[in-house]
């Protein structure tokens, strides 16, 4: 019901911020007659297009302070693992099935709209969504606007010229182009999607496109699989290939596609690019076992906007779950893949099963001494940072910031120091021979979680090394030089310093002073542990198993997934035409009764 010209109560925006993809509204609610009592029933804040009518998204209810409601909405994500269209939008404030007001805005905020506008660049900056604010002109008050849209670079020649126009050989190009390509791929997937559908039900597929061997969370599901018999009655699959860093044969492609078109799962634990453009058919279930834990830098759409941020559209886009530590990060990985925070399972990682192992935590400690025999009797810090640059291609690490000199007389009769770089570090660590004694390179060492059983003082600065690594309850630095640098190239999804499990420090003559003082701020790895981990145990394969295999979901999942559509199923509902808000299912009767 439209109760807009009753003006029952007034809704005016006081403040709009923004936390990385997350628009934060601040709206102050009067009530102007008695008979409405916004305590018996709540407010809702609908995002509602002006011109279709149709309500994409409803604002999340951070808090309410004072007549205030602080309200949240991720505009990648509307609810549906989509973001929000292009439109003009208008919020809404309803009670139940009556509009009781529409937003206007403070005059406040009307003299800086213009600094809450953001554009948020994708696809090698060629393409942006932006969020730009605006008041209705021609209005009385001052009502809200708020113009979402996906646009792409234009030409700005005088006068302008066709595309093909521009080409020199137009067939050659669509021939060389990735567009040719990626049409003919999906073709082949298709053909195999009917030549394999009898195949679907029981058909698991373990793939990366980031390396040729199949690893870490991927492989401890699949070793766990079949040493509970599970091949038995499924069909266990694997495709490894380096797809990201360098091009794929025909041959390939087609071994892909077939095992794509047969799976019913597939488990990645990685970005997939081919499935940035390859949509798999709704009847395949596609689950992110995600590689690291969690740790600082942002990626997928918590750093949109920044180069090398995905497009609206992505492979993130199909995943049906994805897995995390513990449900108090589950946050941090959803908005990573635009999806809801109840589609995060918290069902530990995989990996670690091996690594919590007490027999296998000796028999690699054994190992590890006889390797590095520097390391017996001694104190090891093991100094493991992330790396610098875009990608794989051009990673570094700035050597030059490290005084071996100090760093070695520090050590002094105590410690030794294992340098780790990440893989994608290619130059070696230039350790001087008159250091050997005390350095030591183990970049040839396949498994950074199996050193942390000898490590007694972790150097890392932004790595998500450090959630393995803080089951071992020993303290850690961080030496974090290019904290701001990091921060706008990568971006945080939480405050660095503030979530840091050990002392923050950013010259190396800090981190020096820190290691000859012992001052670690230690106390900060059990208040990390506790965080991050609903599970210490060996259990995280069998319970992606049960849960996501099997389907065996924990009652409070089911009723989280099931709460989460009944209101997207409630909002899509709602019909705004005419300025009445009604129900859909609703209008049969109503019609009825005129």
């Amino acid at each position: 019901m439209d109760r807009l010209g009753e003006k029952l109560i007034t809704a005016t925006v006081m403040d709009i911020q923004w936390e990385r993809i997350f628009m934060h509204l601040y709206i102050k609610v009067d009530v102007n007659d008695e008979t409405v009592d916004i305590t018996k029933q709540p407010l809702a804040f609908y995002l509602v297009d002006k011109l279709t009518y149709e309500c994409p998204a409803a604002c999340k209810q951070i808090d309410v302070q004072d007549g205030v409601y602080h309200l949240r909405l991720n505009v990648t994500n509307s609810g549906e693992n989509a973001c929000i269209p292009s439109g003009c939008y208008m919020i809404e404030v309803c009670q139940g099935t009556e509009i009781l007001a529409d937003c206007e805005m403070s005059h406040e905020v009307v003299a800086k709209v213009d600094e809450c506008s953001r554009n948020f660049l994708y696809s090698g900056r060629r393409r942006v969504y932006s969020a730009t604010f605006a008041v209705e002109e021609g209005a009385e008050n001052l009502p809200f606007e708020m113009i979402l849209q996906a646009a792409g670079r234009v030409s700005m020649n005088f006068p302008q010229r066709s595309r093909m126009r521009n080409r020199i050989h137009p067939i050659k190009d669509l021939r060389d182009t990735w567009l040719g390509r990626k049409n003919i791929v999906r073709v082949i997937y298709q053909f195999f999607c009917i030549v394999n559908k009898s195949k679907k039900k029981n058909t698991i597929l373990f793939m990366t496109e980031q390396s040729e061997r199949i690893a870490s969370n991927l492989k401890a599901v699949s070793d766990r699989m079949l040493e509970r018999g599970m091949d038995k009655d499924y069909n266990i699959l694997f495709s490894a290939r380096a797809a990201s860093e360098r091009g794929q044969g025909v041959k390939s492609w087609i071994i892909l596609m077939n095992k794509l078109s047969k799976s019913g799962i597939v488990f990645l634990d990685d970005h997939a690019p081919c499935l940035d453009w390859l949509k798999l058919t709704d009847d395949t279930k596609v689950i992110q076992l995600w590689h690291a834990g969690a740790g600082f830098k942002s990626s997928g759409y918590s750093r949109w906007g920044h180069v090398g941020c995905p497009n609206p559209v992505s492979c993130h886009r199909q995943y049906s779950f994805g897995i995390a530590g513990s449900k108090n990060i589950a946050h941090f990985f959803s908005e990573v893949w635009g999806m809801n925070d109840e589609q995060v399972l918290a069902t530990g990682m995989p990996r670690m099963d091996e690594y919590l192992e007490a027999g296998y935590r000796e028999k690699k400690t054994a190992e590890i001494y006889e390797k590095y025999p520097l390391c017996k009797g001694k104190k090891v810090i093991l100094f493991a940072p992330t790396y610098r640059g875009r990608n794989k291609k051009d990673a570094f690490y700035p050597y030059d910031l490290i005084d071996f000199e100090q760093l070695y007389e520090v050590c002094g009769d105590e410690y030794v120091v294992l340098f780790k770089m990440h893989p994608w570090v290619h130059k070696k660590v230039p350790i001087a021979k008159k250091y050997k004694d005390k350095f030591k390179d183990v970049a040839d060492f396949p498994n950074i979680n199996d050193l942390f059983y000898i490590t007694d003082l972790l150097i890392t600065d932004y790595s998500s090394n450090i959630f393995e690594y803080s089951l071992m309850k020993n303290p850690m630095l961080f030496f974090a030089f290019d904290k701001i640098q990091y921060s706008f190239s990568r971006g945080f999804h939480r405050p660095y310093e503030e979530s840091a499990p050990g002392k923050v420090v950013y010259t190396f003559d800090e981190l020096l002073r820190a290691i000859r003082e012992k001052d670690f701020e230690e106390e900060k790895v059990q208040e990390y542990v506790d965080h991050h981990f609903d599970y210490i145990d060996s259990g995280a394969s069998d319970r992606v198993i049960d849960w996501l295999v099997l389907g065996n979901l924990p009652q409070d999942v089911v009723e989280d997934l099931a709460r989460v559509k009944a209101e997207n199923d409630y909002r899509k509902s709602l019909d705004f035409t005419l300025g009445g808000l009604r129900l859909l299912e609703e209008e049969g009767e109503e019609e009825d009764a005129i």
